[in-house]
């Protein structure tokens, strides 16, 4: 049986990150933000009191990339869906387990959010902040970690928000896991980052010696291609065998132009290298485009959604439409991870191929980085993207003995090579091992007294001043 909880308490903290260089996806260029930290105090039955955390940037424009809202009011969308889920999931007052907790808020979190003029997905931030804190306090009860403790189903995960599986098919994935001891970073190229030469895409000292490489799309099939051969070239002096995969952040209107860009990577000898190389194609197009255009012979490519992962029905109405995968990020919910990996498993029996992909929206060093990255390795994904080490100067802004501290725990993670703890890449790959400390993925806690409480967001009236 699956500990079943009380609440006492959810705090919200953040922490401002500076980026080290622009980093550019769809409309908006990020040179800053917020990083939200999640402190959450629970009562397990027969267990007494534990703490948990998480953490995950406030990302401005992906949740919400609607053009009439500013990066500001998108990042306030999120704080105001941290606040309602903090008051959905406080109000439930009895035992229950954790996915009982999410499953009892997750649908009103919803529609209360929509009520407030807050999209699905952008909804769907505050109830996973709070499980992954809910879940590394729970394992601190029961003094286990991640791995086994999901092997269990500790947190009591059921086919109650996804019908089309039995329960028995969640609880068997699960017990069936074998976590990764590696796990490759796949090495973001923004929109704005440089191609040739010195900090280009074939330097080592840029992309840690990775094999693979998520490339952005800007939704001009003319200018993609030019730029996607211009890397293709570079990537080709590597000398060794790598992969790559496209992300356009929903930057293409519609059907046309994505064949547009497809009809240039099957017949472009230029694109060759990319194109030989490519594994799948990311949210093309716009959230709501997406869920009304069947993809038809484009599917042979490869296509996964990720934006329009907004719901538990998402993936298996996905793939109506022609899409075969799906992108697991903790920030769109661990559960629901979950429950796409145990789809893409169940499908592919079938005969076809269906996945699930890692792709991190900047998680920091850290809690956000290490939840992610165990969650990925568990669900069996072998190569993720890793955007943090790359646009964050380390820990950034976290104080030193912090940064120190996880360091310290976490030796196979982290390495000093003279100005401050940083990811640690081993020929490509990030090491597991040390994520099988009691909790969630972690050893260490943040400083909360270096942090400061979640700014209240702006009333409609302060926004329109």
């Amino acid at each position: 049986m699956a500990p079943r909880l009380k609440l006492r308490d959810i705090a919200f903290f953040e922490r401002p990150v500076q980026f080290a260089r622009p980093f550019r996806f769809g409309a908006i260029t990020l040179h800053a933000t917020p990083q939200l930290f999640v402190r959450v105090e629970i009562e397990v039955e027969g267990r007494g009191t534990a703490v948990g955390a998480s953490a995950e940037l406030l990302v401005p424009k992906w949740f919400d990339k609607r053009p009439e809202l500013s990066p500001a009011q998108t990042v306030d969308g999120l704080r105001r869906s941290l606040q309602i889920a903090r008051g959905l999931y406080l109000a439930r007052t009895g035992y229950l387990t954790a996915f009982d907790l999410h499953a009892s808020c997750i649908g009103a979190q919803i529609a209360t959010c929509a009520k407030k003029n807050i999209p699905a997905l952008a909804a769907a931030y505050g109830p996973a902040e709070i499980d992954k804190a809910v879940l590394d306090a729970v394992l601190r009860a029961v003094e286990t970690n991640f791995f086994d403790g999901m092997a269990g189903n500790i947190a009591g995960i059921d086919a109650r928000l996804s019908p089309d599986l039995k329960e028995t098919d969640i609880t068997t994935f699960l017990a069936g896991r074998k976590p990764l001891p590696r796990v490759a970073i796949r090495h973001t190229v923004g929109l704005d980052d440089t191609v040739e030469g010195k900090g280009g895409v074939a330097d080592a000292h840029e992309n840690a010696g990775a094999r693979y490489f998520k490339l952005k799309l800007s939704g001009d099939p003319a200018a993609d291609a030019a730029r996607l051969a211009r890397i293709g070239k570079e990537l080709d002096t590597l000398g060794q065998g790598y992969k790559v995969t496209l992300d356009a952040n929903e930057q293409y209107a519609d059907l046309a132009a994505l064949q547009a860009l497809i009809d240039r990577l099957d017949r472009d000898p230029g694109l060759g290298p990319i194109a030989s190389r490519l594994l799948y194609i990311e949210q093309p197009m716009p959230r709501d485009i997406s869920r009304q255009s069947p993809l038809g012979s484009l599917a042979e490519r490869g296509f996964i959604i990720d934006e329009a992962d907004d719901s538990y029905d998402a993936f298996p109405a996905a793939r109506a439409l022609g899409y075969h995968g799906i992108s697991s990020k903790s920030c769109k919910g661990l559960y629901k991870s979950v429950v796409n990996a145990t789809r893409a498993a169940k499908w592919s029996a079938g005969g076809e191929t269906f996945f699930v992909t890692g792709e991190d929206l900047t998680c920091q060093a850290g809690l956000a980085v290490q939840q992610d990255l165990a969650l990925g390795a568990f669900l069996g994904i072998a190569h993720a993207e890793r955007n943090g080490h790359h646009y964050v100067d380390g820990f950034g802004d976290t104080p030193a003995a912090e940064a120190q501290a996880f360091a310290a725990a976490h030796p196979d993670l982290y390495a000093d090579a003279g100005h401050g703890s940083r990811l640690s890449i081993h020929s490509g790959d990030l090491l597991t091992g040390s994520l099988t400390a009691t909790g969630f993925a972690t050893s260490v806690h943040p400083d909360w007294s270096a942090l400061r409480p979640l700014e209240q967001p702006k009333s409609l009236q302060e926004q329109l001043a």
